[in-house]
């Protein structure tokens, strides 16, 4: 079974895939943060009136989780559009279904006026844009990984990566924005709409610089690119792709750990107030951007998996000090962007080598969805909610089993890696 594809292709070179990559990549986070910061800061207040503070914060992170949820789902329905329509229109799809679902969400009124239909719908939107974010898997993280010189292969593999810390600047700086020139009445009836509105905007511009090298020959094998037999791909591959969804698990729950958990603690106990803590987050995802072009420099030195093992050590490290987030956030936040920087730079990279080719597009897809769901889905629910039950300990130490998970999956993937696969 083929894909279809009948576009005219045209050569790329390497700087049009290296600046359409990391713009793509910028566009997805900076919708995901912005949703993010909203069920931190908006949500609560609009969709859940009736419920305390810590309550209305708990179900907005649990509707927070079903985009997570819904990408695997995402994944196999996009298997059979894509041999029906081609990598292009599938993608075209997806990233039409996950603007449309955001600008509705932007517009969607609150509890105050359609009362229950309000939360309902925006768990059903939330859906459609994990659905929309599943099915733009394109692929263009690992034709950059095959087109890499030898000796680049940390440096080409952080390229991607970029887009998470960058993505979560421009949308904390909105929202700084927003909450500090209005005031906190106009922010939760109008002004966090405007967000949503300009994820919309940014998503055309990345669409058309994604389908143009979707139709590029970028000079790697076609292989590469193809999915692979659903049934095939699980029996051969199934211990493989769960222990690579394993591997970059502490990353994973780190980055939501530093992101959307200190903006849910200030707002909930309003021990800080939320443009203080903004602005640490805004300098410590620009110090965050620098650590993603370290990891790629050290592994070029070194090699990923040294770079993955330290980072999950100063992830121990945080996890062991997250009670100074109650009394000095700055110090908290700081190291802990700093260190996400640093694991989340490689975190992708170190999967799809994994994979023998034939498998590698197929059996990347579905360990990353998997890893996204076990370490990042559910930790503002789970982190806020071990916080109000036991303290602020209790979330450091979920923060350090997702460590000890990934300094497992390193060890039995160690084991069973052979020369050709390794990292």
């Amino acid at each position: 079974m083929t894909s279809v594809d009948n576009t005219p292709r045209y050569s790329a070179t390497i700087d049009e895939v290296i600046t359409t990559v990391v713009m793509a990549r910028v566009t997805d986070f900076f919708g995901f943060f912005v949703y993010a910061i909203a069920s931190a800061l908006v949500f609560p207040q609009l969709f859940f009136p009736m419920l305390d503070p810590l309550s209305g914060t708990l179900a907005s992170f649990a509707i927070f989780s079903l985009a997570f949820l819904a990408r695997p789902v995402a994944s196999l329905l996009g298997r059979t559009l894509q041999y029906k329509i081609g990598r292009v229109g599938k993608v075209s799809l997806a990233l039409l279904l996950l603007g449309t679902s955001t600008v509705a969400i932007g517009l969607l009124p609150g509890y105050e006026k359609i009362g229950w239909l309000a939360p309902v719908l925006l768990a059903v939107l939330r859906i459609l844009q994990g659905l929309g974010l599943g099915g733009a898997w394109d692929g263009l993280t690992l034709q950059l990984q095959s087109a890499a010189p030898k000796n680049r292969k940390g440096l080409y593999a952080m390229v991607p990566q970029l887009g998470g810390p960058i993505g979560f600047v421009v949308a904390a700086s909105i929202f700084f924005v927003l909450n500090g020139f209005l005031t906190e009445e106009e922010f939760i009836k109008w002004g966090w709409r405007f967000a949503f509105f300009a994820v919309m905007a940014v998503n055309v511009v990345s669409l058309y610089a994604r389908v143009r090298l979707l139709n590029a020959d970028l000079g790697v094998e076609p292989e590469v690119t193809e999915s692979a037999p659903l049934k095939e791909l699980v029996q051969n591959e199934g211990r493989t792709i769960l222990l690579s969804a394993f591997l970059p698990l502490a990353s994973y729950a780190l980055f939501h750990m530093v992101t959307v958990f200190p903006l849910a603690f200030a707002a909930i106990y309003e021990r800080f107030e939320i443009t203080e803590v903004l602005t640490v987050q805004l300098i410590g995802g620009t110090l965050a951007i620098l650590t993603v072009i370290a990891s790629g420099i050290l592994a070029d030195m070194y090699n990923r998996r040294t770079v993955i093992k330290i980072s999950t050590v100063l992830i121990v490290l945080l996890s062991l000090m997250i009670g100074t987030l109650a009394h000095y956030p700055y110090a908290y936040i700081l190291f802990g962007f700093l260190v996400l920087g640093l694991s989340y730079g490689q975190a992708s990279a170190i999967v799809p080598k994994r994979f023998p080719k034939k498998y590698r597009y197929s059996g990347s897809a579905m360990a990353t969805n998997l890893s996204w769901i076990f370490g990042a889905a559910f930790a503002p629910l789970v982190g806020i909610g071990l916080t109000a039950v036991f303290g602020l300990w209790a979330a450091g130490l979920y923060l350090l089993s997702g460590a000890l998970v990934t300094f497992g999956a390193l060890s039995l993937l160690n084991k069973r890696d052979s020369d050709d696969r390794s990292a």
